[in-house]
């Protein structure tokens, strides 16, 4: 998906932009989907490419939503982060490329893995009952 900075500008509330256009990151505990609990999928913000099943959800105590588990292999890309003095691995929509938030390892099974994600990159479609 390709976009002018402007026109992510124009289609995104100036936070999300911050966020998912610039890098930025959402304050801890202060998310929608933080405490969400809702079954559907987590979409991207900027092109609505499904990211994370609510199945996948579970509560860290980090204060941003996070899934042990993508909703599939394609869904993402992960790049290497080395701002602020620290080496973390950036996830981003393999779709459009916005900024997601970040992977650990320090997940619970099945996977071991943390995905830290800002509610700002984020959509939510509900499960269809």
């Amino acid at each position: 998906m390709q976009k002018t900075d402007d026109q992510w500008q124009n289609s995104l509330k100036k936070d999300a932009y911050q966020v998912a256009r610039c890098g930025a990151t959402e304050a801890p505990f202060s998310g929608k989907y933080n405490d969400h609990k809702e079954q559907g999928t987590y979409v991207c913000i900027c092109c609505e490419n499904s990211l994370f099943s609510s199945t996948a959800k579970y509560d860290s105590g980090s204060g941003w939503p996070s899934y042990y588990a993508a909703i599939n292999d394609q869904a993402l890309s992960i790049n290497r982060d080395t701002s602020h003095n620290m080496i973390r691995d950036e996830v981003k929509c393999s779709h459009c490329d916005a900024h997601l938030g970040h992977l650990f390892t320090d997940g619970p099974p099945p996977t071991g893995l943390r995905y830290c994600i800002n509610s700002l990159s984020l959509g939510f479609k509900n499960k269809e009952i």
